[in-house]
């Protein structure tokens, strides 16, 4: 053997003596990763966009594999969870699901039934109103009396409901009047004791207009009772809360 071949030779030894060593440094390396980032676990992120206080439903999420040890304790790791869960603020596409961004949906208490009604969509509920929101409903009714022989009619306003609880929010759905006329209306579901579902029947098949106005959250206080009616004729004579409760009986 030659000095050349020596040479190649102790090349070649040089050569694969660093391939093991480099493949020894790589090794070591992804031993290190995998014994930082531990097994991983299956959670599930949201695959669409979540508005407020809508439900949450199986077929909105999407299955992906996280380390263990980045997890958060409360991540959805079961479909299963986000049953009857509502989200609590807005949710985004590829965000991963907690459930603490859930809560449970609205339920009855004793002595409250559910109704639903049909709110006009532009006047009634703008987009604002959800599950869980507390609403007052105003009512505003075309009322004719006769004084003597002469007829008079004005229009009141009237709150109808103080306080009520939004069960559910449904579709926008098309409705056609007795004249063929087509609005928009959004049927909305409350819970309500026996007199307050009573009250809200009455302004959805007799009133000429019922509004909702949103309720901020923790603002719900009890409207007196002087408080309640309206009228430009009162307002005008410096009484705006004219008493007309006697025809609300």
């Amino acid at each position: 053997m030659n000095a050349r071949q020596r040479r190649g030779i102790l090349l070649l030894v040089v050569s694969v003596l660093l391939a093991l060593g480099a493949f020894a440094g790589v090794l070591g390396v992804i031993n290190d990763v995998e014994s930082r980032v531990g097994p991983e676990v299956t959670a599930y992120e949201l695959r669409e966009d979540v508005e407020p206080y809508e439900e949450v439903t199986a077929d909105q999420l999407r299955e992906v594999s996280i380390p263990e040890r980045y997890i958060p304790d409360s991540a959805v790791t079961d479909p299963e969870q986000v049953e009857g869960q509502v989200a609590i603020g807005p949710l985004r596409e590829g965000s991963l699901l907690q459930r603490d961004m859930l809560s449970d949906r609205p339920e009855l208490d004793e002595g409250q039934q559910e109704i639903a009604v049909m709110i006009d969509a532009a006047t009634g509920v703008a987009g604002k109103i959800y599950p869980g929101a507390t609403i007052n409903m105003y009512a505003a009714f075309r009322v004719q009396e006769r004084n003597g022989d002469v007829e008079e009619e004005y229009e009141i306003v009237r709150l109808m409901v103080n306080n009520a609880e939004v069960i559910e929010v449904g579709d926008l759905t098309e409705v056609i009047d007795d004249e063929r006329n087509s609005t928009d209306a959004v049927p909305i579901t409350f819970a309500l004791d026996n007199l307050d579902a009573q009250r809200v029947t009455y302004a959805e098949a007799f009133a000429e207009q019922v509004r909702l106005a949103l309720v901020a959250p923790g603002d719900e206080r009890e409207i007196p009772d002087e408080e309640r009616t309206y009228t430009i004729i009162g307002d005008n004579a410096g009484d705006p809360h004219l008493d007309l409760d006697a025809l609300f009986p």
